[in-house]
């Protein structure tokens, strides 16, 4: 499963320590890392708890296993051998539904630096190149940086409610693109 995908351009072989690369595919360790990044930053800056840990464990440990490379996508950002970010596209449904864009994620750490782009732009090519007609995600309120992202991406936000699918309240949205 996997490869690299050099977003920049950059050669393989070519990396410079510091350098973040981004590559597809199942990483060993990364369903517990990102499942960390998760954890750790929405328990810091929104108070969710071991429900929302467990939730991504599980549901990221469940597409692992059913990964299929023609029909999912799963990138990492990694400085070194350390996961600092990550994205997914579940295309499970994608068909009827739309391809679910899920786990994106950033180490605080790296914010400002591009990791955000370059991973949703090669989620956005993976849709694109498998002829995908929408892609969604689901979110919640108050996560600037990340709607900014996805806004400038052609995200809109279709829909928002209050729910708890995270294990508080918060005010629920989903965003979607249509692609041509």
């Amino acid at each position: 499963m996997g490869g690299f995908v050099h977003i920049d351009g950059a050669g393989m072989g070519h990396e410079h320590p510091g350098k973040i690369r981004i590559q597809r595919g199942y990483v060993p360790g990364s369903i517990g890392r990102i499942a960390e990044l998760h954890g750790t930053y929405y328990h810091k800056h929104w108070g969710f708890g071991a429900f929302f840990e467990a939730k991504v464990t599980g549901e990221l440990a469940g597409f692992i296993g059913r990964y299929d490379d023609q029909r999912d996508g799963l990138w990492t950002a990694l400085l070194g051998e350390n996961i600092e970010g990550a994205i997914a596209i579940d295309g499970i449904h994608a068909g009827y539904r739309g391809a679910h864009l899920r786990w994106f994620i950033v180490s605080p750490s790296l914010h400002g630096r591009g990791i955000g782009s370059r991973l949703i732009k090669a989620a956005m090519r993976f849709c694109r190149n498998r002829g995908y007609k929408r892609i969604y995600l689901l979110t919640f309120e108050g996560l600037e940086q990340a709607r900014h992202l996805y806004e400038k991406n052609g995200f809109t936000l279709m829909e928002q409610q209050r729910g708890s699918m995270w294990g508080i309240d918060v005010n629920e949205q989903r965003f979607e693109l249509t692609l041509t």
